[in-house]
């Protein structure tokens, strides 16, 4: 049928079909590797359903298109590492065919745009479906990255002025840190447990990682940044950018999966955590000017 569209529609629909044998050959691998068997049924229909759109493009194109092979292993890497959910909506998020993209395919085939209203309302409430476990825990990793981030950055930006020593900042931010860490997962399982949760241990160690991993994070330019003169303050900018970094990429994460918008939580959650490291670097130049701090 191809005879019958030009060679921009021609492209269009060639397009749409890559996009639809790439995710049938996606939800087909995670299917087969997920070991829950309501979220597998999930994605083998939704396999089903890219594979069946595939083939309505390949009666209008009479061609066949092979699977981009690339982000078939970059989405299945993906829901491995960060979770079923995060990947699949990731994937909808990069698909570039559109309405009007449907429309004007629809004007030598009217199927086309009812089929592009099919498949988002199909796609979007399949994806409804997938229940994923991690993501009832993001609340804990959100309580422990947070608490590290504001707790950190203000203990690493008012001992960097107070003592200006990168080893004794180091060593007191991962002394505090694990503490910290502890202390925060002991009272994160003793609320939980409290309120009769099953799942208060496993919250209590999202929290207790989360907080652990971002202390690690920030410390670590202290231990690989040469610390003499102008290098120390070098180290806490690096920490700072480490931290705008843990928080614009967790943000990302929970818009996400959570179909939520990025920009107000990333502003709030770096406003708070700046804003108390300047506070905490004031704090740490009076210190260091009343006590004398050398």
């Amino acid at each position: 049928m191809n005879n019958k569209i030009d060679e921009t529609l021609l492209s269009d629909v060639l397009r749409f079909q890559g996009e639809e044998i790439t995710g049938a050959v996606i939800y087909a691998k995670l299917a087969k590797k997920c070991k829950d068997t309501h979220n597998a049924a999930v994605l083998a229909d939704m396999a089903e359903a890219e594979r069946h759109h595939y083939a309505f493009w390949k009666r209008i194109s009479g061609q066949e298109v092979a699977p981009n092979r690339r982000q078939v292993m970059l989405f299945t890497l993906l829901a491995q590492v960060l979770g079923l959910t995060f990947a699949l909506k990731l994937l909808e998020k990069g698909e570039e065919v559109t309405a009007a993209d449907y429309a004007r395919v629809a004007s030598i085939h009217p199927g086309a745009e009812k089929l592009g209203e099919e498949e988002e309302q199909h796609e979007d409430a399949l994806l409804d479906m997938i229940d994923e476990e991690r993501l009832s825990y993001v609340g804990s990793i959100v309580l422990g990255l947070n608490d590290a981030l504001v707790e950190l950055t203000g203990t690493l930006a008012g001992l960097t002025f107070a003592f200006q020593r990168g080893t004794l900042v180091a060593v007191s931010g991962i002394i505090t840190g694990i503490a910290a860490a502890l202390s925060m997962a002991a009272s994160n399982y003793l609320a939980s447990k409290a309120e009769d949760d099953p799942k208060a241990k496993k919250a209590a160690l999202y929290t207790g990682g989360a907080y652990l991993i971002t202390v690690i994070l920030l410390v670590l330019p202290y231990l690989i940044v040469p610390q003499t003169g102008f290098w120390i303050y070098a180290s806490l900018g690096i920490t700072l950018l480490i931290a705008v970094g843990i928080i614009a990429g967790f943000n990302f994460y929970v818009s996400v999966a959570k179909s939520q918008a990025f920009k107000p939580r990333f502003l709030e959650m770096a406003g708070i955590s700046l804003g108390v490291a300047f506070f905490s670097f004031l704090v740490g130049l009076v210190v260091r000017v009343v006590f004398g701090a050398e």
